[in-house]
């Protein structure tokens, strides 16, 4: 397994669940859920398949974990008065409070990984790349 690229991302994946379980546990939330914070911390009110688009995830993924969110007290879901068939994802005050949290969680990964800034963006320009390419398709 050494030479398979896919188990080393994987090991990561993995690696990076043990450093933020502990991290979001007081706060409440999971991975999943931290990102779903995240985005609508960086682009407002969005609706369901745009937050989906952002983080690579369908409806049918995304619509129980925020239910668990608007349950939290965290977001609140509501019909778009345009357009009844979206719903619109907006933070809550409680939501908007754990974004003073980022900046502390992320520190702590930066310090748990080692690698110097120039190292994490070159690392997630090839990921970037590398998703890109799979999601095309391109297997060669």
């Amino acid at each position: 397994m050494a030479e398979m690229l896919c188990f080393d991302v994987y090991a990561l994946n993995l690696a990076f669940g043990r450093i933020y379980k502990p991290l979001l546990d007081p706060l409440g939330v999971t991975y999943p859920q931290y990102l779903v914070l995240m985005t609508l911390w960086r682009e407002g009110d969005l609706a369901v398949g745009e937050i989906g688009a952002h983080l690579g995830l369908d409806s049918s993924t995304l619509t129980p974990l925020l239910k668990r969110l608007e349950n939290a007290g965290l977001v609140r879901r509501r019909r778009d008065t345009k357009d009844e068939r979206r719903v619109i994802i907006s933070l809550t005050e409680e939501g908007r409070k754990l974004e003073t949290e980022e900046s502390r969680i992320e520190g702590c990964l930066v310090n748990a990984g080692r690698i110097s800034h120039e190292e994490k963006l070159a690392m997630q320009e090839l990921l970037q790349k590398l998703t890109t390419h799979l999601q095309a398709g391109i297997t060669a």
